[in-house]
């Protein structure tokens, strides 16, 4: 295909948020009475909690803070720290603020629908990195964002680094614009 013709499709597969529930949380009352957790002091601080609906992930902190991983919208961040929020009432802690959720990075993937010669772009892309014996992919560092790409050769991409959508296809559209430059070259 060619690359005049690309077709991107994008998705977001992952947002990562935290947030600060300011309520001290007793961790070992909660490894005990609630369930899908893992709690191991020695080996790391935080408590796991696997949320069913959605289906994502927090670590709880003994200070109120939560990384929340796995969802895919907005919508399912808040319906994850709400789901917190209930099994901490579970256990006689109120939260009382409405916690304030700051996205840390989301992670797309998709395809640009264009095949790509890795060996030509990790010679003339500039902020890449191709080393294909210890990965199939070529690592890119998109200039002037925080975003960084997967690239590989059927036109699959991963972009990660981001923390908004319109970040995500911003940062996707220069991509292709800078590939459509270098591969014209």
């Amino acid at each position: 295909m060619t690359v005049s013709s690309a077709k991107k499709k994008i998705r977001i597969v992952n947002i990562v948020v935290s947030t600060a529930l300011e309520k001290d949380i007793p961790l070992e009352k909660m490894a005990a009475t609630l369930p899908n957790t893992e709690y191991n002091p020695e080996q790391f601080p935080g408590l796991v909690l696997r949320i069913k609906e959605p289906k994502t992930s927090a670590l709880v902190f003994s200070s109120g803070k939560v990384v929340c991983t796995g969802a895919r919208t907005m919508e399912e961040v808040d319906l994850s720290i709400q789901s917190i929020i209930k099994s901490l009432k579970k256990l006689n802690i109120i939260v009382t603020v409405k916690p304030v959720i700051t996205v840390q990075n989301i992670v797309a993937s998709g395809s640009i629908g264009m095949d790509l010669n890795l060996n030509v772009l990790g010679l003339k892309l500039p902020n890449t990195e191709y080393e294909p014996e210890q990965f199939p992919g070529l690592v890119h560092k998109l200039k002037g964002t925080n975003a960084t790409f997967l690239l590989f050769s059927n036109g699959k991409i991963v972009c990660t680094g981001t923390k908004t959508e319109l970040q995500v296809n911003e940062a996707t559209d220069k991509l292709i614009d800078n590939l459509k430059k270098v591969l014209a070259k």
